[in-house]
């Protein structure tokens, strides 16, 4: 996964601290995540799959809320 693969970002974006949000993609069962206000030239955190499902259902089951 690198800053080539093709990213996007969440369709609320314009909600997320005035348009920087993280971008996502997957490839080849891995999935990268990069801060969208690097335009492509920043750091990519590659997760494979399952990581990044546990992840998500944490998330949605408010185990990061503060």
């Amino acid at each position: 996964m690198d800053s080539g693969s093709r990213f996007h970002g969440a369709v609320w974006r314009s909600k997320c601290n005035n348009g920087t949000c993280v971008e996502i993609a997957s490839q080849g069962g891995w999935v990268g995540v990069r801060d969208s206000k690097d335009g492509g030239t920043g750091p990519v955190l590659s997760f494979t799959q399952e990581e990044w499902s546990t992840f998500v259902k944490a998330v949605k089951n408010g185990a990061f809320d503060v």
